[in-house]
């Protein structure tokens, strides 16, 4: 299991026009990006007593959860993830699904993961059966994400956050979705052992520190 630091800041549009050039400058863009960005669409999961949001907005400190992700409205590329979190270090897994299989999961319909060789999908399965959960809300946004090797380093600028609100039926394009109330913009920077210092220097910015920002929990506020 290989940790990776991560530190997430909510900045403005004025600071996000600002670190767009530094990092431009200084990294390169992930080469799955068209034209430097791409749209996420994930869809979370949560316990019926509303366990992972509880935790985020309690501060707990080890804590994880599950989403389905999709990018850019392309269901042949769609991802289950686990983000299991201890303090200010992440670590996440994933396993590919087909569209059938992702909406399958949608709908509630899971049993077919309980006869599955892989492992991500049997543990998910077990906290699904185990702990009750079901999908909450659809959240979209937008990401603009940099690399660097030295560090294996990752930035990204997400915006445009926006809430299903009540829809959970994730690959349906009419599934729509809703801006959440002063949408912030959220530097999130990731690295193995070390973070260089020319990117230690590109990512300062006056007056800003790191905050625990959730857009699951932030989307969530408009049950």
């Amino acid at each position: 299991m290989q940790f990776r630091h991560e530190v997430k800041h909510e900045i403005n549009e004025a600071d996000m026009l600002i670190l767009r050039q530094r990092l431009k400058a200084v990294m390169s863009s992930d080469p799955h990006a068209v034209n430097g960005k791409y749209e996420i669409r994930s869809l979370y999961f949560d316990t019926l007593d509303d366990k992972a949001l509880r935790e985020k907005l309690d501060g707990v400190n080890i804590r994880e959860k599950y989403r389905i992700r999709l990018y850019n409205n392309d269901p042949s590329v769609i991802h289950l993830e686990r983000k299991f979190k201890h303090g200010g270090l992440g670590y996440k897994s994933s396993v590919s699904l087909s569209p059938k299989e992702a909406q399958a999961i949608a709908d509630g319909d899971v049993e077919w993961m309980a006869r599955s060789n892989n492992e991500a999908l049997l543990g998910f399965y077990l906290h699904l059966r185990n702990e009750g959960l079901k999908a909450k809300v659809i959240v979209d946004y937008t990401r603009e994400p940099f690399i660097f090797a030295p560090g294996n380093v990752r930035i990204t600028l997400d915006y445009g956050i926006r809430t299903s609100m009540s829809c959970t039926d994730f690959l349906n394009p009419n599934c729509v979705t809703v801006p959440i109330k002063e949408s912030p913009c959220i530097l999130e920077v990731k690295w193995d052992s070390f973070l260089p210092d020319v990117i230690r220097d590109a990512v300062q910015l006056e007056g800003r520190h790191s905050a625990a920002f959730s857009k699951y929990a932030a989307c969530r506020m408009y049950d």
